[in-house]
């Protein structure tokens, strides 16, 4: 199982790069993360995981999405396949691509038994304790609403989403990251209370992708 310190930060080019472009991304978060002494998320679509294992080595390369299937089905993502390729963790349950609470427990029990960490995505405080009862890794909680939306949540949420999770298991790392897309947002997200943070379309869409980094990394870094 990866080891990781915190805070952690988060970059999820979700589909809008691939190929090239997904690999120079990951490569100059590397480059960034590696100069604040951070560890770093970088999600992949299956697709691209091969290529991005070669290019970087710090990277915890986690991939979008992972199907609770045995070998044999077709068109899904397989677990064993994503951990033959060195994936380090998955997210699942994410806003935009869902799972039942079957699948979202059997996943978070099949990464903990290949040995990769498992993301879980929470949108209610609801949901927050209750997938904090099937003790993911980390937890992603943030309203599905504001996702991709440029409004991050608000203090009260991120308090109060903290709280219902590390109520039922304190170890649990929690990342707050809806519509967060430049250092005061970083800033904010922190002082109230999250283990981590990052960035999506605020970073991919970003004029340029190094000084973004830069700006959220190095306001990630006051906080070690």
């Amino acid at each position: 199982m990866r080891i990781f310190k915190k805070p952690l930060f988060m970059v999820n080019p979700k589909t809008y790069l691939y190929g090239d472009n997904v690999v120079k991304l990951a490569q100059l978060t590397e480059k960034v993360a590696n100069k604040y002494g951070l560890d770093c998320l970088f999600t992949s679509q299956p697709i691209d995981i091969p290529a991005l294992k070669q290019a970087t080595s710090d990277l915890i390369i986690t991939a979008q999405h992972m199907d609770t299937v045995k070998p044999g089905k077709l068109g899904v993502v397989l677990p064993e396949a994503l951990n033959s390729y060195g994936v380090d963790a998955v997210i699942l349950n994410h806003s935009e691509d869902p799972l039942t609470v079957s699948q979202l427990d059997d996943g978070v029990k099949k990464a903990r038994a290949l040995g990769m960490l498992s993301i879980a995505c929470a949108d209610s405080f609801e949901q927050c304790r209750a997938i904090a009862q099937m003790h993911p890794d980390i937890m992603i909680c943030e309203p599905a609403d504001l996702v991709g939306s440029g409004s991050t949540s608000d203090e009260n949420y991120v308090k109060q989403a903290l709280k219902a999770v590390h109520t039922v298991n304190p170890e649990i790392t929690v990342i707050a990251a809806a519509g967060v897309d430049d250092a005061g947002d970083v800033i904010k997200m922190l002082t109230w209370g999250a283990e981590g943070t990052g960035g999506a379309s605020g970073i991919v869409k970003a004029t340029d992708w190094e000084e973004k980094l830069e700006e959220m990394m190095s306001a990630m870094a006051k906080f070690k």
